[in-house]
C-alpha cells in the first residue's frame, strides 16, 4: 500500500452565471455527481465549502469553476470519471462550459491524509501547463507512479 494518495484539479469557465438557465441542469445535478463520487471506491477528499460544494469557490475567477479531489490511486479516479453516471455529465460539459486552449486537469501524488490547497493546485496545473506531464504534475494520458512504487526491473540481456 502506498503512503500517497492522487490529487487532481479540474476547472472549467462557465458559459453563464451560475444562476442563469443556462446552466440550470448542470447545478441540478451537482449533489448527485458528488454523492456518487464520495460512494466510489477509492475516493478519500474533496473540496466543499459549507453548502456542500466548490460552486463558490473562484481561485482562478469569477466564471472559472473547480474540483479538486483526492483517491486512493489513478485507477480509483479513473473509474469513477470514465465509467460511472459522470460520464453523462461529461458528455454535456459544452452546454456550460467553454472549451478550454490549454490544460485543465491536472493529477499529482499527495502524501496519504494530505488535502491539498487551491493555491497547491493551480501551481500544478501551471507546471503541467508550462513543462507538460511529469511526476509533479500529469494526466491521466501520462501518468506517473506514485513516488514510492516500486522501480520497475532493469531489462537483462539474454546475451551469455
Amino acid at each position: 500500500m502506498s503512503a500517497f494518495q492522487l490529487a487532481q484539479l479540474n476547472i472549467a469557465t462557465m458559459k453563464a452565471p451560475l444562476d442563469s438557465p443556462t446552466m440550470a441542469d448542470f447545478v441540478g445535478n451537482l449533489d448527485r455527481i458528488n454523492a456518487l463520487a464520495e460512494q466510489s471506491p477509492g475516493f478519500v477528499w474533496r473540496l466543499k465549502d459549507e453548502a456542500g460544494d466548490a460552486t463558490a469557490i473562484r481561485p482562478f475567477g469569477d466564471e472559472v469553476l473547480i474540483n479538486m479531489s483526492v483517491w486512493r490511486d489513478v485507477a480509483s479516479l479513473s473509474e469513477f470519471a470514465f465509467r460511472s453516471a459522470h460520464v453523462e455529465i461529461m458528455r454535456r460539459r459544452r452546454e456550460w462550459f467553454e472549451r478550454m486552449g490549454e490544460a485543465y486537469a491536472v493529477l499529482w501524488w499527495v502524501p496519504a491524509g494530505h488535502h491539498p490547497t487551491a493555491a497547491e493546485a493551480a501551481e500544478r496545473l501551471a507546471l503541467l501547463q508550462a513543462q507538460g506531464p511529469s511526476p509533479q504534475a500529469f494526466t491521466f494520458r501520462s501518468a506517473f507512479p506514485p513516488p514510492d512504487a516500486p522501480a520497475p526491473a532493469a531489462a537483462q540481456s539474454l546475451d551469455a
